[in-house]
Formats: C-alpha cells, sequence, structure tokens
C-alpha cells in the first residue's frame, strides 16, 4: 500500500498538479457530465473532482486495493451514491489544508489501471511492484 508523502500542496496547486498528471495517462480526457469535471479513459471515469456545499474540494477514485488504507486518513471517506460499496473513495479538502499530492497521484492511478482497458492499464507503473512509484509534481 501507498505510504503518505512528507510533500504536501495548497489545494489550488493540488488540483492543478493532479488534473495534469490525471490527462497524462494514455487516453485520458476531461469531460463536465454535471458541471464539473471528471476525468475518463474511454466512457469510463477514473477520477471525479469538484467542490462541496462547504466549499471543499473533493477528488474521487476507485481503490481496490488500498480503499481500507485510504479510510485512515482524516480527509478521506467512502464515496457517496453507493460507490464507496465499490471501493471508491472520496478525498475532501478545505482550503487553507495541505493536499498530500504524490499520493493521490498514486491513488489516481490505481483507479485508472482498474477502470481502463487491460492494454491501457499496463501502460502506468504499479507502485506496488515498481520501486519509482509517482511523482505529479
Amino acid at each position: 500500500m501507498t505510504a503518505p508523502c512528507d510533500s504536501a500542496l495548497d489545494v489550488a496547486a493540488a488540483f492543478s498538479a493532479i488534473r495534469a498528471y490525471a490527462l497524462s495517462l494514455p487516453h485520458a480526457w476531461e469531460d463536465f457530465p454535471w458541471g464539473e469535471p471528471v476525468f475518463k479513459v474511454g466512457k469510463k471515469v477514473f477520477l471525479f473532482t469538484g467542490t462541496d456545499k462547504a466549499g471543499r474540494t473533493g477528488f474521487t477514485v476507485k481503490l481496490p486495493r488500498s480503499a481500507e488504507f485510504a479510510l485512515l486518513h482524516p480527509f478521506a471517506e467512502k464515496a457517496g451514491y453507493g460507490l464507496g460499496r465499490s471501493g471508491w473513495v472520496t478525498c475532501r479538502f478545505a482550503a487553507g489544508e495541505r493536499v498530500p499530492a504524490d499520493m493521490l497521484c498514486e491513488w489516481v492511478a490505481q483507479s485508472y489501471r482498474t477502470v481502463a482497458p487491460k492494454k491501457l492499464a499496463a501502460q502506468v507503473p504499479d507502485p506496488a511492484t515498481e520501486e519509482d512509484g509517482y511523482n505529479c509534481l
């Protein structure tokens, strides 16, 4: 499982870094089906983003392997709309909070590998099997 990273960014910088990382994945694209950005590979979403009623920025990813670890963090919770039962986790951050962007990029990659076609998923390294891990900064 992924360990928390020491580097953290403010919310705006983290959103920008995570967005850029998500779009760098093979055949990934950005869509706005509900007015908030989501990131897809083909027609499948691997990253939901948005702002809740309290003004917190949220990132929702599918974590079949590390959801339990993710849920140990105070900023993480099972995703709503029944998605949490399938391993989707939402991470929310208020303005002024620090975001562990490297860790979230690892989770974005795990989510991508989970929903992407096998040929595309194989192009994205898995930190569980690779020594380099991720660095979206």
